[in-house]
């Protein structure tokens, strides 16, 4: 009995120690893939930026904006030092990252704190009261103009923010309403006050587009450049050398417009995912993107990917002599000229614009946005894009499949074969700026409409953008 006994008490030992062989197997995994530190980053970045870019309440923001993401997030610690405008964020004690607020760049993972410390210039409260787009007041309900369902639209809007500023519901954090170039409504959450950015996820690569669409006619630049002529000699990146070895050597600028590179890159959002890693695990977002091999003929496929967005960003920062016009290029060129006083596009710590998502924006900034972009670049008597940005952006990126129902970094939702909105009845002129957690700018040339939408609902069920941009359209004049 006592030899029969062994192999059954070594099957024992064996298991009780399964749960500890375990334990360490996921632990290799989750430091292998950098998950720990990532989360981190994740929390340090967002909270700084909510913090310091947005200037929202500083208690709520864990509760509000990290923790709701995932239970394991919960694992971290948050430390903020108002006055040098920092966050340290620390998974489980032990893996921690910072956030700093850096002039012109807005709050930046691993960034070197500047020598003071950056005070956040407010909105100037003189113009909170006057007409939109000059301040953030609305047109009054009685002047909504003939042709304008005031009861059913003022209804819309009021569903869509039940549970506003409640993590666990739908939890919208502004809404923002335009026919005409006159903004009908303008309704933020408890907490978010007109004038409060708002993240806009990956909305930020439209915005990206619009400014490569800019700096292309201010700098000679031909969209149909191949990328690796598109710098200047002394602003190359090193991963240039090997792009000019290989078949990525034929990818043109207009190829990252459009999203199709062809690259052999994928948009994951699981922890151990390509955008984790891009976004909070790595310095360069651009140098990540552009370590993607070949996998297809550019040109050829059409692939949603927030590399190609950082791609861009890259190829923007070639254009100019030196990273500080750079880094002044988007407030210059384009937020300051429309008064999207609240509007930052933030950096990486290497100092590449993350154009694939870190674009923040009040609600009436982002009305803003859209308005420009539907007026093709006008805006009152100036012309701040070159004209063209709209017939660009709604150009197919592809003639045939998925890649119909997108255009220049902007989504063709409207289209009745390939658009994520067909079937909803939408105008097939509709374009959009289109993020994470349910935040959507719907622009409708032939309607005169600008409809925006920012929250951040985590259960994708709780809210359908394509319905939202519907019956608001219902709404409103059908000419």
């Amino acid at each position: 009995m006592a030899h029969a006994s062994r192999p059954i008490r070594r099957a024992l030992l064996i298991a009780s120690g399964l749960p500890l062989i375990l334990l360490a197997l996921a632990s290799a995994v989750l430091l292998y893939f950098g998950i720990p530190r990532n989360a981190a980053g994740m929390a340090a970045k967002g909270i700084c930026s909510a913090a310091f870019v947005a200037g929202r309440p500083m208690p709520q923001l864990m509760a509000d904006d990290v923790l709701p993401a995932s239970p394991v997030l919960g694992l971290i610690s948050i430390s903020i030092d108002e006055t040098a405008r920092r966050v340290t964020a620390r998974f489980a004690g032990l893996f921690a990252r910072t956030a700093v607020l850096l002039p012109q760049r807005g709050c930046v993972l691993d960034g070197v704190p500047p020598a003071s410390p950056v005070v956040k210039t407010e909105r100037a409260q003189a113009n909170a009261g006057e007409p939109w787009p000059l301040g953030e007041a609305a047109v009054p309900v009685a002047q909504w103009g003939p042709g304008v369902d005031a009861a059913a639209l003022q209804q819309v809007l009021g569903q869509a923010l039940i549970g506003a500023g409640d993590p666990n519901a739908v939890n919208a954090r502004g809404v923002a309403i335009v026919h005409k170039g006159r903004l009908l409504a303008l309704r933020g959450a408890p907490g978010f006050a007109p004038g409060t950015a708002l993240h806009g996820w990956s909305m930020s690569k439209t915005v990206t587009g619009m400014l490569l669409h800019k700096l292309a006619a201010d700098t000679q630049l031909s969209l149909d450049t191949p990328v690796v002529n598109a710098f200047r000699p002394a602003r190359e990146p090193a991963w240039l050398a090997a792009w000019r070895g290989d078949d990525r050597k034929a990818i043109k600028v207009s190829d990252l417009l459009y999203m199709r590179d062809g690259l052999a890159s994928t948009e994951d959002y699981q922890p151990w995912g390509s955008v984790p890693q891009m976004l909070w695990g790595h310095a360069n977002v651009a140098a990540f993107a552009a370590a993607a091999p070949s996998e297809a003929a550019p040109g050829t496929r059409w692939r949603y990917l927030s590399a190609t967005a950082n791609l861009l960003a890259g190829v923007a920062r070639g254009r100019f002599a030196n990273d500080a016009d750079y880094w002044a290029y988007p407030a210059k060129a384009l937020f300051e000229p429309i008064g999207a006083r609240s509007a930052v596009l933030e950096t990486d710590s290497d100092g590449n614009w993350v154009g694939s998502s870190y674009v923040w924006a009040s609600a009436g900034d982002w009305a803003r946005l859209g308005q420009l972009m539907l007026s093709d670049g006008r805006w009152g008597e100036a012309q701040v894009l070159p004209p063209g940005w709209l017939q660009r952006a709604a150009t197919p990126s592809t003639a045939q499949g998925e890649g119909q129902g997108y255009g220049a970094v902007s989504w063709r939702i409207g289209d009745p074969q390939a658009g994520v909105c067909k079937g909803y009845g939408l105008p097939p002129d509709t374009l959009a700026m289109i993020g994470h957690w349910g935040q959507i700018v719907a622009m409708v040339p032939s309607r005169q409409a600008v409809i925006v939408r920012l929250g951040w609902t985590f259960k994708r069920k709780q809210f359908d953008a394509c319905t939202f941009v519907a019956q608001v359209l219902q709404t409103l004049p059908k000419q």
